[in-house]
């Protein structure tokens, strides 16, 4: 089963992955469409707030704030980590529970990087909010770092999520029924 999605100017079919007996997901990936992950960057660009930096969670995030950093000729951005790398010091970390991710997980930033960040206009990316889970535990980081959250962004809004004021998006996208209908 997939399910038609217009974003961007662009089509694709998503293929529908069930999460339990009752409930599937539309999985949304950008890795490896150049098309998409560009078209992506320039409408969320196009909806911005002003901001300092630009961060976002590992690792379907990671073509998106790359490419929006490219054609906004930043020439840095920050990723937060789901595991600490041994060149990293000084780490904050903040629990992440996302619908995609069984149990709970721990997001991780570096140090260096949250001295960047302390006093500077921060805009988080992802490419789909759901929950919320990982979007709070990235703006934990931000917060302990002691940056301050410019805006709150994604390609994509799943389910209640969009509903949320605070954030930007491109495009809604529905949670679907075990038969893949769409859910209200």
């Amino acid at each position: 089963m997939t399910y038609e999605m217009h974003v961007a100017g662009l089509t694709r079919r998503l293929p529908l992955c069930p999460i339990s007996d009752t409930l599937m997901i539309g999985a949304f990936v950008i890795f490896g469409d150049v098309e998409l992950t560009c078209a992506c960057a320039r409408e969320l660009l196009r909806i911005a707030p002003e901001f300092d930096y630009m961060v976002a969670p590992e690792a379907k995030a990671i073509p998106l704030v790359h490419e929006m950093a490219r054609q906004s000729g930043r020439n840095e951005y920050f990723l937060v980590r789901k595991k600490k790398k041994a060149y990293m010091n000084g780490v904050f970390e903040a629990v992440d529970r996302s619908i995609t991710t069984e149990g709970e997980q721990k997001l991780y930033m570096d140090g260096a990087d949250a001295a960047k960040i302390r006093g500077r206009r921060i805009l988080i990316l992802d490419d789909v909010i759901s929950t919320g889970g990982s979007l709070a535990a990235v703006e934990s980081l931000v917060d302990q770092a002691g940056g301050q959250v410019a805006g709150r962004m994604a390609i994509l809004a799943e389910g209640d999520a969009a509903k949320r004021k605070d954030i930007l998006f491109l495009e809604r996208l529905p949670l679907f029924d075990a038969e893949g209908k769409p859910l209200a």
